[in-house]
């Protein structure tokens, strides 16, 4: 079963990625947990639960950053879980947005982790695109 697309659906962001050998799924997030977009062999509520836990897992990153440094509001670059399974890799994607992806064990971190930081860039582009204004010929 397919994700259901979600208002304002971020889901284009993930087609490179998807693209990217190792790579079986990835989740566009709000910072409080819902799901923006997702692979389309994700399921609705595996998306729901990565999107949740995405936010769980980047604040617990920050707090074990400030445990460490005890500095205030570390900013993350990305955070990576390495399981038998595979790599979750979660980065931020601009104001109150997480990109997170599962990658099998043998995938070149490198290159993901390099393909993420593109479309990040990409998704904090769109995200700030102005409002289209329309044309004088078109007002009243």
């Amino acid at each position: 079963m397919s994700t259901t697309p979600t208002a304002g659906d971020l889901a284009w962001v993930l087609t490179p990625l998807l693209e990217l050998p190792g790579v079986q799924h990835a989740v566009v997030a709000t910072g409080d947990g819902l799901v923006e977009g997702a692979s389309p062999g994700l399921d609705r509520a595996s998306a729901e639960r990565v999107a949740a836990m995405t936010a769980t897992l980047h604040a617990a990153a920050r707090a074990f950053t400030t445990a460490f440094t005890e500095a205030e509001s570390p900013r993350l670059a990305q955070t990576v879980v390495e399981s038998d399974l595979g790599f979750a890799v979660v980065v931020p994607a601009g104001r109150n947005t997480t990109l997170a992806l599962f990658a099998a064990p043998d995938a070149h971190l490198g290159n993901i982790a390099y393909q993420m930081q593109v479309q990040v860039t990409a998704l904090t582009r769109a995200m700030h695109a102005p409002t289209r204004q329309p044309d004088a010929a078109t007002r009243p």
